[in-house]
């Protein structure tokens, strides 16, 4: 007679896996390790956009900042009255406007010398401010729009606000818009 009590018949015969469970497991087990394969794979065909963003972000910082550098005055800088106009009425004879003034770019003498300089500037493939192209970034494009704006209680009519827009485009449909305000702090303010 045996030891241990008698284990009925049925409960025996249930230990372990079927064959249809461990296969129905291996199939559960093999879409889910599809799915975060595919996952993964997409993750390292992105990794590079966040370069390219960072890379366009960098471009448009750059060429805002040489922008919103330049003087914002009511005359050109090469206008005799420069210092003493308060409006581009008292400009001896070169008051500034909206985009270059004839035979200014950004390279060469006459080189852009007013914010408002810029408006209308654009270049595909980037360069530098000597105009050499800048190594790897030929399949990135810049432009840049100055206009009159609004800001707190200056309006757009005083012409004493001018927003700058950079946008560029880069790889992959990158894109990237930084605006900048420059305000006229004094009715002669050169710089």
């Amino acid at each position: 007679m045996p030891i241990c009590p008698a284990v009925p018949r049925t409960a025996r015969a249930q230990r372990g896996l079927s064959l249809i469970e461990l296969v129905m497991f291996i199939v559960v087990l093999g879409i889910a390790l599809a799915a975060v394969l595919s996952l993964f794979g997409q993750a390292v065909a992105r990794s590079a956009d966040p370069a390219l963003q960072r890379q366009a972000l960098a471009i448009a910082e750059s060429l805002l900042e040489e922008a919103m550098l330049m003087p914002f005055t009511f005359c050109d800088p090469d206008d005799a009255n420069l210092e003493t106009a308060t409006s581009s009425a008292g400009c001896a004879s070169l008051s500034e406007g909206l985009g270059p003034e004839a035979g200014e770019t950004r390279f060469a003498t006459p080189q852009f010398d007013n914010v408002n300089d810029y408006n209308g500037y654009a270049m595909a493939g980037i360069v530098d401010i000597t105009n050499t192209a800048v190594a790897g970034l030929s399949g990135y494009s810049a432009s840049v729009a100055v206009s009159p704006d609004a800001l707190g209680s200056l309006t757009a009519a005083s012409g004493d606000v001018l927003r700058v827009r950079v946008t560029v485009t880069g790889p992959g449909g990158t894109s990237v818009v930084l605006d900048g305000y420059r305000t006229r702090h004094a009715p002669n303010a050169a710089l």
